[in-house]
């Protein structure tokens, strides 16, 4: 496979290596294990997008976005999704000012660089819509005026298991919005008594920035610039071709618990998350390997299975790695 640098000087590699090693860092200082949450994370952040994470409370998911926030001096934003909250209370809205007799808008918490919105499938449809221009655009719109949004915008949505009571599901279009979906899992018996000793030392209460929003910028524009040959992108196609025709990738017996595969936006997550993992690995190109790594990541919130795949315990996953046993690697 022909690689190619693309016009990154070995200077821009260089700073590049030395951003990402300090807040993996600092990252690795405060949060105990979760390793695929933080590369998840540095992905997201470099790619300039949105990551959903699922888990039960308690799993440093909230340590893990102030930890992010703090390392570059960012605005940071925790909303707690309950099912009385208003897409008001997310964007903002117009409040009457008796004294001018006018108007006044007061923006909500979503304007600022890290936006954590906890246990977002506890709260409405309604509400959860109104992150989708947010999101996508952006921006927001208040009184028919709109309200651009920091050039470094992150939200980072947590939510809980759906087999727990009191959830509502997030919509395909929500779901699609977000880059990469990571799940977590319980830290080991080592690592619950590293975590105990370093709330014991207090750790956690230092946090001081030792980057800044300009060096997240700088990552995100050198990104942009790191080679996908032609072959990769093929294959990326392939993958997500491959989601929508189940029928002819897998057997009879496993595709018909799928109901429905990837968007396009599945293949544009895959190009610009394996260009920003090729930058963490501290390479120019993107290869094969960069994305399997990111497989489940970017595709177990966008297959959906049906009611049997849960009965019979078929989970995305094992759908996942079926597929891309059958797709040729380039």
């Amino acid at each position: 496979m022909e690689t190619e640098e693309k016009n990154i000087s070995n200077e821009e590699i260089s700073k590049c290596n030395e951003i990402i090693r300090r807040l993996w860092e600092y990252y690795g200082e405060r949060i105990v294990g979760q390793k695929s949450l933080g590369i998840s994370l540095l992905v997201s952040l470099i790619s300039n997008g949105h990551i959903l994470l699922e888990s039960v409370p308690g799993l440093a998911k909230t340590t893990a976005a102030r930890v992010i926030t703090d390392a570059v001096a960012g605005k940071f934003s925790r909303i707690q999704c309950t099912p009385d909250l208003l897409p008001s209370d997310i964007i903002g809205t117009q409040i009457f000012n008796q004294i001018n007799n006018s108007f006044e808008t007061k923006l909500g918490p979503v304007c600022a660089n890290f936006v954590l919105l906890d246990e977002i499938n506890r709260s409405s449809s309604k509400t959860q819509s109104a992150m989708l221009e947010c999101m996508q655009e952006r921006q927001i719109t208040i009184g028919g005026r709109i309200y651009r949004l920091p050039e470094i915008f992150m939200v980072i949505a947590t939510q809980n298991p759906i087999e727990q009571e009191g959830t509502y599901l997030l919509a395909e279009a929500q779901l699609d919005r977000f880059l990469l979906k990571e799940k977590l899992d319980y830290p080991t018996i080592e690592e619950e008594i590293e975590i105990l000793n370093r709330v014991e030392k207090n750790i956690f209460s230092d946090c001081k920035a030792i980057l800044t929003l300009k060096d997240l910028v700088f990552l995100q524009n050198i990104s942009k610039k790191v080679y996908v040959d032609d072959a990769v992108k093929k294959y990326i196609i392939n993958i997500i071709n491959a989601t929508r025709n189940i029928d002819k990738i897998l057997s009879k017996e496993l595709s018909q618990y799928v109901n429905m595969g990837s968007s396009t936006r599945g293949a544009i997550a895959f190009m610009e998350c394996s260009k920003a993992l090729a930058l963490i690995r501290g390479r120019t190109y993107v290869t094969p390997d960069d994305i399997k790594t990111l497989k489940y990541s970017v595709l177990r919130h966008r297959i959906e299975l049906n009611f049997s795949a849960v009965a019979d315990g078929i989970t995305v996953e094992s759908i996942i790695d079926k597929i891309i046993g059958e797709i040729e690697t380039p």
